[in-house]
C-alpha cells in the first residue's frame, strides 16, 4: 500500500501542475455568452473555494451567483455605479450602457466578497489574501470543466451600490466579480512566465 501512494504522488503534483499551468484569463470577447452553464458546475467551482485557507478558521469568502435575467439587475448596478462616478463634464451615455450591458456577455458572475465583523481578531490583509485563493480555486475548477474565467475589479464593480446589490456592508468588502462560460470558438489566450529561478534565491 505504502508504495501505491508513493507512485501516485508524482502523477497527481503533475496533473495539478498541468491545470495550474493551463489556466488562462479570458476577455469577454473570448467568452460565448450564449453557451449554457450547468449550475452544478457552478456548485463544483464553489466547493473548491470554500477549501481555500483562512487564519483562524474565518472562512472569509461571500459569493452571489448571478445567472440568466438576474444579470440584467447586476448591469443596472454597474451603470448606476458609472453615474455615480462620473462627472457631469465626462457622462457619455455610450459609456452607460456598456455597463449596463457588460454583465451580459458571460452567462455567469459571481460576486467575490470578503467579510469582516468589524471585531475581527485577525488582520484584513489574511482575510484578502484567503478570498484571493478561494477565488483561484473557482478559476482552477472552471478551467477543467472546460469553462474560461476572469476576475474583473474596479471601482465601477466594486461600488456601494453594487455591494449592497450582494448584501455586504462595511467593514466587509466587495473584491469584484469572476465570471465564467464556456469559450468562444477559436478562443486561445496566450500566457507567459519568466523562469521561476529569476525571482528565488536558495539558502543553505
Amino acid at each position: 500500500m505504502m508504495q501505491q501512494d508513493t507512485l501516485a504522488i508524482p502523477t497527481l503534483t503533475e496533473s495539478l501542475l498541468q491545470v495550474i499551468r493551463e489556466r488562462r484569463t479570458f476577455p469577454p470577447k473570448d467568452i460565448d455568452p450564449n453557451a449554457p452553464v450547468n449550475p452544478e458546475d457552478i456548485r463544483l467551482m464553489l466547493e473548491a473555494a470554500r477549501w481555500a485557507p483562512n487564519h483562524g478558521l474565518t472562512e472569509p469568502w461571500r459569493f452571489t451567483v448571478f445567472m440568466g435575467e438576474s444579470r440584467k439587475l447586476l448591469g443596472e448596478r454597474f451603470a448606476e455605479a458609472y453615474r455615480l462616478l462620473t462627472p457631469p463634464e465626462k457622462y457619455e451615455p455610450e459609456a452607460e450602457e456598456f455597463q449596463r450591458r457588460r454583465p451580459l456577455a458571460a452567462p455567469v458572475w459571481i460576486s467575490i466578497g470578503m467579510y469582516r465583523s468589524g471585531q475581527d481578531r485577525y488582520p484584513e490583509w489574511e482575510d484578502l489574501a484567503s478570498v484571493a485563493i478561494a477565488a483561484q480555486h473557482i478559476m482552477l475548477v472552471a478551467h477543467t470543466l472546460g469553462y474560461g474565467s476572469k476576475w474583473v475589479s474596479g471601482e465601477i464593480v466594486e461600488h456601494e451600490r453594487v455591494r449592497d446589490l450582494v448584501g455586504l456592508e462595511p467593514p466587509s468588502k466587495l473584491l469584484g466579480f469572476v465570471f465564467v462560460g464556456r469559450p468562444a470558438p477559436g478562443a486561445q489566450p496566450k500566457a507567459t512566465r519568466s523562469p521561476i529561478e529569476s525571482k528565488v534565491r536558495w539558502l543553505s
